[in-house]
């Protein structure tokens, strides 16, 4: 095990909460980003509605280059403001739960166990789960609901 930091590059669906990872990295650049998002452009495209909306922030990862992919399938690219984490409220709520419900219980080893992590947890959100707390909410039970 490696103390290193990861970076996630993700996208979610406002309507639906959908959650597309796009990839994992520990040295993410331009050009990483770029692939990334040509290959969740590309699941897009596929879709009979198109993505009407991007909203991102205003990281130097995200080039005109980044923007241009989207712009292509007609998609209108809005920038938050600096510092300012509300304007894209639901990306900083997913990452809240990953670090909550995943990152604080689990120790991550790899770029690929972190996304595996991450597709567990995004899987679990879409079925309807039942949790118990024991011991003052120190323990969590877990089940499927009725």
């Amino acid at each position: 095990m490696w103390l290193q930091r990861l970076y996630v590059l993700f996208f979610i669906e406002i309507a639906s909460r959908r959650v597309h990872l796009a990839g994992c990295t520990a040295h993410p650049d331009r050009d990483w980003a770029m692939q990334q998002t040509r290959q969740v452009a590309w699941t897009f495209a596929e879709r009979t509605a198109p993505v009407r909306f991007l909203i991102r922030d205003r990281d130097r990862k995200f080039t005109d280059g980044f923007d241009a992919v989207f712009q292509t399938q007609g998609t209108r690219i809005l920038r938050t403001p600096f510092q300012a984490p509300e304007a894209n409220g639901i990306a900083e709520r997913f990452v809240r739960t990953v670090r909550s419900e995943c990152l604080d219980w689990l120790l991550i080893v790899s770029a690929h166990h972190l996304e595996r992590a991450i597709e567990n947890l995004n899987g679990a959100q879409t079925l309807a789960v039942k949790r118990r707390d024991r011991l003052g909410g120190l323990l969590h039970e877990y089940e499927r609901a009725a």
